[in-house]
């Protein structure tokens, strides 16, 4: 018989040892209280969860801090300590339960314990004030940026109205037009006046010369270059209206 080498009796333990591990899990080891796979349960708690309104009492602890920044306040905490005084230093020793020998311990608890509770109340109404504080300066800034972009947009619509106003014909400009029109007709009818008195002297009609003539005007004037408005010339009736004297009376 052949003997067998080293390694051939390790692959042989490996193989025992692999196949002892593979045997089938029972529920209870795969489920087991260390496994990674499986939720902790929620603790049970003895007593309930406290879950005050956090609105009611905070409108609650603003009304006592308000209240003890008024001076009704320490009018109330001036008598009450002058009556506890007064009471435990004149009264009979039967009835006094803070005696003057042990130093008003009962009223320096009280007060103590009324410092101790007013403290974290302010604290919490100061906390609410700031985060109204906080709440209306962020409903400012919206408000602002709202009212800039509001007025940007005012702005363009008013360029955009003064741009499309320059195309536009004023008042103005219309009147000019007009006046120049009714001094080119009146260039006209003199012209063809003058034609018609000096008689037939050329071969053009002188409609056709006074229309090349209005036309070259026209077109001077439309140029921008020497474009500006035309100026009318007086009436010659109403000077010679302002020019007649003025009929005196008897009297004078």
């Amino acid at each position: 018989m052949t003997a067998k080498l080293p390694s051939e009796g390790l692959e042989a333990a490996l193989a025992e040892h692999t196949a002892k591990g593979a045997g089938p899990r029972t529920p209870g080891k795969a489920a087991g209280k260390g496994s990674l796979d499986t939720p902790l349960s929620g603790r049970q708690r003895i007593l309930p969860k406290f879950k005050p309104d956090p609105d009611a009492f905070g409108h609650a602890t603003e009304g006592f801090a308000r209240f003890m920044g008024t001076p009704q306040f320490l009018l109330y905490m001036t008598v009450f300590c002058l009556f506890w005084l007064v009471w435990n230093t004149f009264a009979p020793t039967a009835w006094q339960f803070d005696k003057v020998e042990l130093g008003f311990t009962l009223l320096t608890l009280m007060l103590s314990l009324q410092a101790s509770y007013a403290a974290p109340l302010l604290l919490l109404a100061q906390n609410r004030q700031d985060d109204r504080d906080r709440v209306s300066l962020q409903q400012d800034r919206q408000r602002a940026e709202r009212n800039l972009s509001d007025t940007e947009y005012l702005t363009r619509e008013l360029a955009s109205l003064r741009i499309a106003l320059r195309e536009v014909a004023t008042r103005d400009y219309v009147r000019a037009e007009l006046r120049s029109m009714l001094e080119d007709l009146l260039e006209a009818q003199e012209e063809l006046r003058t034609h018609e008195a000096s008689g037939p002297g050329s071969h053009e009609s002188p409609r056709e010369l006074v229309r090349e003539k209005l036309k070259e005007k026209r077109e001077r004037q439309r140029n921008p270059r020497t474009q500006q408005i035309p100026k009318v010339k007086p009436d010659k009736t109403r000077q010679s209206r302002s020019a007649q004297p003025r009929p005196t009376s008897p009297e004078s």
